[in-house]
């Protein structure tokens, strides 16, 4: 579940109660949960983010192609309009708030204050990048905690064990969940356990 599969698509993973029907690419996801639908109009069909743990809302109306159709444009960000004028090269301009003395420092930097913006931003983000995984991981497995297992025995303990970084105590405490969402919750997790 790394930020590339995002890229290439939203990967997702659709349950039906407490059984997994699908997992992948929002795509193919859909249409499973489409002839899923199809077949017993009444289930309940849950799909979920993988990367970020929320729950997908998706307009199931059509055919089986229109569904496929619908993802696909899901998954693609739109184009921003093109304007007149130079490139934009992805550069957008953002206000930035900061104290008197900080710019007088940027202003004293090399290149002036947007190239020492992005040097401390990239700085950051290396320094950080392991403790943004973590964060990133408790927050999906919690989200889908909290919709497929809130009521599930161990739930609490289970979500202390996650964000105290107890991966033992997490996994004993997720084994007696149904299969399938025990599997989905511990995968979800793996990134919110230090190697």
């Amino acid at each position: 579940m790394s930020e590339s599969t995002v890229q290439d698509g939203i990967r997702c993973t659709a349950f039906n109660g407490t059984s997994c029907v699908a997992s992948g690419d929002l795509r193919d996801v859909a249409v499973k949960v489409k002839a899923v639908l199809d077949a017993v109009p009444t289930a309940r069909v849950l799909i979920f983010n993988d990367l970020s743990g929320d729950l997908l809302d998706f307009d199931f109306r059509g055919t089986a192609a229109e569904i496929a159709r619908r993802a696909e444009l899901m998954a693609v960000p739109p184009a921003p309009a093109r304007g007149p004028g130079r490139p934009r090269l992805g550069v957008v301009a953002r206000e930035v708030t900061l104290l008197p003395r900080h710019w007088d420092w940027l202003a004293t930097q090399p290149g002036g204050a947007s190239v020492a913006l992005r040097r401390l931003v990239e700085e950051a983000r290396r320094t950080s990048g392991g403790k943004d995984r973590v964060r990133r991981s408790q927050a999906a497995a919690y989200k889908f905690m909290v919709a497929m297992a809130g009521d599930a025995p161990g739930f609490e303990e289970a979500t202390r064990a996650l964000f105290a970084g107890n991966m033992d105590r997490f996994n004993a405490l997720v084994e007696p969940w149904p299969a399938d969402v025990r599997d989905h919750a511990r995968a979800l997790a793996t990134g919110a356990f230090p190697a």
